[in-house]
C-alpha cells in the first residue's frame, strides 16, 4: 500500500508539473487550477504515504536518501501551498512543480528498503534537526522559484514586451518582497538546524564539530543566505541581485544534499 501511495504521488506530481509548464506558454485560470488540484491530490497521497512509512519503520522516515528526498519535496509542496494561501501566485508551481517531480523522481530509483535506525540515529536530535534543516531548504527552494521569476519578470519589462507571461507574473517589487521573506525563513531554521546538529554532534561523537563534508556545505551554505540578508540591509542589494544570490544559494544546497551524500565520504551520509 506505501508503495502505491508513492507512486500515486509521483503520477500526480507528474502531471501537474506537465500542466505547469503548459500555464507557461499558454495560461489561463482552468490550467492554473487543474495544476493546484493535481499538485494537492499528490500532496495528499504524499502524505499518507510518509504517514505509513512512519507506521512501518516506528521513526520519522528521513533516514535514507529515498526517504529524504521524499520529504524534501513534501516540505517544498506544504510551504508552496502556504505561498499560494497567502499570495495567490498559482504561477509560481510552474517553476516549483517540475523541480519536485524531478526530486521525487529521483527518490523514487533509490533503494526504499526499511532499515533499522543506527545507534547514532536512535536519538531525539534526530526528527528536530531533520526537520528544521528541510523546511528551511524547502523555503530556499521556493526563494530559487521566485527568484527565476523575478528575472524572467525584469527580462519582460526591460525588453517592453508587456503581453501574454508579463501580465501573469507579479510586479517585481512584489517577487523581490516575497524572496526576501522567504529567505528571512529558511535562514532562521537553517541556523537552528546547524546548532542543534552541533548539540546532537556532541552528544553522538564527543566533539561539536568534525569538519565532515556535510557540517562543512552546510555552513557554506548558511554563510551564502546569512551574506544575502547582509546585504539587502546594509549595502541595499535587492532586486536582480537578491534574484541570482537565492538561485545560487539553492544550487549549493541541491549539492549539499545530493552532492556530499552520493560523491564525498561522511558520517552523514544517507547511503
Amino acid at each position: 500500500m506505501e508503495l502505491y501511495l508513492f507512486e500515486l504521488a509521483l503520477t500526480l506530481y507528474l502531471a501537474s508539473a506537465v500542466v505547469s509548464v503548459m500555464e507557461l506558454f499558454k495560461g489561463t485560470r482552468t490550467t492554473s487550477r487543474i495544476m493546484i488540484v493535481l499538485a494537492l491530490l499528490g500532496f495528499a497521497f504524499h502524505t499518507a504515504n510518509i504517514i505509513m512509512r512512519y507506521v512501518n519503520s516506528g521513526h520519522i522516515p528521513i533516514s535514507n536518501l529515498h526517504e529524504a528526498s521524499s520529504f524534501f519535496s513534501w516540505c517544498i509542496i506544504m510551504l508552496f501551498f502556504i505561498l499560494e494561501y497567502r499570495y495567490k501566485i498559482g504561477l509560481l508551481g510552474s517553476f516549483v512543480m517540475p523541480v519536485v517531480f524531478v526530486m521525487m523522481l529521483t527518490s523514487s530509483i533509490l533503494p526504499r528498503k526499511i532499515e533499522p535506525l543506527s545507534p547514532v540515529l536512535q536519538s531525539y536530535w534526530f526528527g528536530v534537526h531533520t526537520v528544521l534543516a528541510f523546511t528551511g531548504d524547502a523555503a530556499f527552494a521556493l526563494a530559487f522559484g521566485v527568484g527565476i521569476m523575478y528575472l524572467v519578470q525584469e527580462h519582460y519589462v526591460k525588453s517592453k514586451r508587456l503581453g501574454g507571461l508579463f501580465q501573469r507574473l507579479p510586479n517585481l517589487q512584489i517577487l523581490d518582497e516575497i524572496n526576501y521573506r522567504l529567505i528571512t525563513i529558511g535562514w532562521p531554521l537553517l541556523t537552528l538546524a546547524i546548532i542543534t546538529g552541533v548539540i546532537w554532534a556532541e552528544s553522538a561523537w564527543g566533539r561539536y564539530w568534525r569538519w565532515d563534508p556535510k557540517e562543512v556545505w552546510s555552513l557554506i551554505t548558511w554563510f551564502i543566505y546569512a551574506a544575502v540578508l547582509h546585504v539587502r540591509l546594509i549595502a541595499g542589494w535587492r532586486g536582480r541581485r537578491a534574484a541570482i544570490l537565492s538561485i545560487v544559494g539553492f544550487c549549493i544546497v541541491l549539492f549539499t544534499f545530493f552532492g556530499v551524500n552520493l560523491i564525498m565520504k561522511s558520517i552523514h551520509s544517507f547511503v
